[in-house]
């Protein structure tokens, strides 16, 4: 075995701001036309390959577990929209989903079909497996069936880079439409006619900057252009109202939004702004029909710090406005959805996502009725429900203990009907445990933490095998949820922890203003108190813990191997970001303007650099012992590039770090495509946790 890990070449570039002279010897690593970048790369995987050889027969153990635990054949609960039942089949042996629909049975039906193998009337809309083929990589972006029921849209990245091919089906008579747009951004849909596909493109810097309208059965070079957004922080999106009567484009920055509307019965009209952007305040915006009247339904944060939801005129949104969900402190709205006969309010209190129902009545809105779950630790939220007139709220609901559940809300009788949950061949809930901690902070802030093990493996106080995630921005909660391939951790006696750290969202918006531009030190900070309370506490030991966490997680994971590498037997970093400010710094990278509402403008602001390259992964690496350390990333990824870890890499190797990289070539931000391949890469990363925590297959 090769005991040296590749030696990766100094080419030293010099940067100067604000006075400050860099010397950065692995910059030219960014240029991955340049062939020897990757023959770098390569070399930095067969080294993992080389180093991780002995966890073989530990990763089929643990992709055979992850397959014996999942259902391969199965079918989703169908979604009514229109005349038809939608769903997806799995398969046995196929990679990805196969999506399909049948014809209700009558106005009246609102009860999805049973898992018959075929159902009656059945329909293949699209088998992503075909469209697969030929492809090393393949992900599916938006799809779309015309208001009629006649036409299907779908869109392909066959890169990683999402970038997405636009095509279109005529479904009654099963043959593929003339039209293809190319590179496209997400969201590509229908307008309330079927006659237009409205969707968007992204800038040179992966923005997505405008919206155009596409009619149906013409080339695409002649699309007019609809929306463009020139200031570099806002991203744009283009949505259809539930009720079909309102186009609806988005503008966002980090911090600011602006609402656009067209009636949908004039699609190549112009829009109109329903609030001018006003910088700090964001808002988003839905169409309902309130005791008769068409009235647009805003989440707002002006003055009102965890949002508000007010209703105004369609015909004037910005006279006279109506409180329908007030502000309450430490209670974040997160988005309302209208139906001709009832509300949905999503929020989160207590960092537990919730949902509310109010139905409307001949004098307007009743009392909200929260739907509620009886658990310590859970997350529920609104699930697909694109029927304006349909009378029950599809629910989705979960925790680390329960598996995936779908239910329909009956609006009327209040009652909650349990459609189906996630079938786990040889799971036992009875075994697992899920509970809270909390740690105090550097600044005597308590962080919450969320544990899961088993409880006949796991006694608190014992100094078990633990893995403790973190990830800590955009106001992004992590949600206890349940996963699969989680089972192969928490069987072997590994206890599973989420540090709900500020940055992110759990605690409302105070929780993520703290953990973000001249605060963000609280966000590593915070983790480091998690990771102490659970040693102090006896849940384990230093030699037993392992930290994860990936994107701006990955971040979180760097900074914390600099603060304190003595807590940590493992850090995992998945598409890390730890080059941050070298990426901040250059307003040409993609995404790098959107993200300064985030981080701060070093460019512009001598403090804003002092304290990035304070805390930059890449800037702080320092001659003291690490602990292991896997770095995973992605070649095509746009959003963090692959650049990032394999600098980091480089750096951690200078102090002798006992680091791996390793580079998928056709990938994108989150990961390899196709589920057998996924479950393949999480098995990788699975093993090499569990030989940092010392656990024997």
């Amino acid at each position: 075995m090769t005991l040296q890990p590749p030696a990766t070449e100094k080419r030293p570039t010099t940067r100067i701001h604000h006075g400050d002279t860099v010397i950065d010897n692995y910059e030219w690593l960014r240029d991955k036309a340049d062939p020897s970048v990757i023959e770098h790369l390569e070399a930095e995987n067969a080294y993992t390959a080389e180093q991780t050889a002995d966890q073989a027969a530990l990763r089929d153990e643990l992709f055979e577990e992850i397959r014996a635990h999942t259902k391969e054949t199965d079918l989703s609960v169908p979604v009514r929209e229109g005349e038809w039942w939608y769903f997806t089949r799995t398969v046995e042996g196929k990679q990805y989903g196969i999506h399909c629909r049948v014809p209700i049975t009558s106005p009246d039906d609102w009860t999805p079909p049973s898992a018959a193998e075929p159902l009656p009337g059945e329909q293949v809309l699209l088998d992503a497996n075909a469209e697969a083929e030929g492809h090393d990589f393949f992900s599916l972006g938006s799809l779309d069936v015309s208001a009629d029921g006649s036409l299907l849209l779908w869109a392909v990245d066959v890169v990683g880079d999402e970038r997405y091919t636009v095509r279109l089906r005529d479904l009654a008579g099963d043959r593929v439409l003339d039209d293809m747009i190319e590179n496209t951004g997400g969201g590509a849909l229908f307008d309330a006619t079927g006659g237009y596909v409205f969707y968007t493109t992204v800038d040179d810097a992966w923005r997505p900057d405008t919206v155009w309208r596409h009619a149906v059965g013409t080339d695409a070079a002649s699309d007019a252009r609809v929306f463009s957004e020139p200031d570099e922080r806002f991203w744009v999106d283009i949505d259809l109202s539930r009720s079909r009567r309102y186009l609806l484009v988005s503008l966002a920055s980090k911090i600011t939004s602006e609402v656009h509307a067209l009636a949908a019965s004039d699609p190549t009209g112009e829009f109109t702004v329903v609030w001018p952007r006003r910088e700090g305040v964001e808002y988003s915006v839905e169409h309902a029909v309130i005791a008769g009247d068409d009235r647009f339904l805003i989440v707002h944060n002006e003055n009102a710090v965890d949002f508000e939801v007010v209703d105004v005129a369609a015909s004037d949104p910005r006279g006279p406005r109506r409180i329908l969900a007030p502000h309450t402190p430490g209670t974040r709205v997160d988005s309302i959805d209208a139906f001709a006969g009832h509300l949905v309010l999503e929020y989160r209190r207590d960092t537990l996502a919730r949902v509310a129902v109010a139905r409307l009545t001949a004098a307007g809105v009743a009392p909200w009725q929260e739907i509620e779950f009886d658990d310590v630790l859970f997350s529920s939220g609104e699930s697909r429900n694109p029927e304006w007139t349909q009378p029950r709220v599809r629910v989705g609901f979960g925790s680390f203990v329960t598996p995936s559940s779908v239910y329909d809300y009956d609006v009327t009788a209040g009652e909650l009907l349990l459609l189906k949950q996630q079938d786990v061949p040889g799971y036992h809930q009875g075994n697992y445990v899920q509970r809270r901690e909390w740690a105090t902070a550097s600044d005597g802030e308590v962080v919450p933490i969320s544990l899961v093990y088993r409880d006949d493996l796991v006694r608190p106080g014992t100094a078990a095998p633990l893995v403790l995630y973190g990830y800590g921005s955009y106001e992004h909660s992590i949600d206890p949820v349940f996963a699969t391939h989680r089972l192969g951790l928490l069987d072997r006696g590994v206890v599973f922890a989420v540090a709900h750290v500020r940055g992110g969202g759990e605690r409302g918006r105070r929780w993520y203003d703290e953990g973000k531009m001249l605060h963000k030190r609280n966000t590593f900070t915070d983790f480091v108190a998690s990771a102490r309370h659970l040693i102090d506490t006896g849940w384990t030991d230093a030699a037993h813990l392992v930290a994860e966490g990936g994107s701006a997680g990955g971040l979180l994971m760097g900074a914390v191997a600099n603060l304190a590498p003595e807590a940590f037997a493992g850090i995992l970093a998945v598409v890390p970001f730890v080059d941050p400010l070298t990426s901040i710094l250059d307003p040409s990278l993609p995404l790098t303007v959107v993200e300064w509402d985030e981080w701060g403008n070093p460019l512009e602001s001598r403090q804003v650099y002092e304290l990035m390259k304070g805390y930059s992964p890449y800037e702080n690496v320092a001659d003291h012992p690490y602990p292991q350390i896997l770095a995973v990333t992605s070649l095509n990824d746009t959003r963090v590039l692959y650049v990032e870890p394999a600098k980091w890499v480089a750096r951690l190797r200078e102090f002798d770090a006992p680091v791996l990289l390793k580079t998928e070539v056709t990938a994108g931000h989150g990961g390899v495509s196709g589920r057998y391949e996924a479950w393949r890469e999480r098995a990788f990363m699975m093993a090499w946790t569990l030989r940092c925590l010392g656990v024997a297959g």
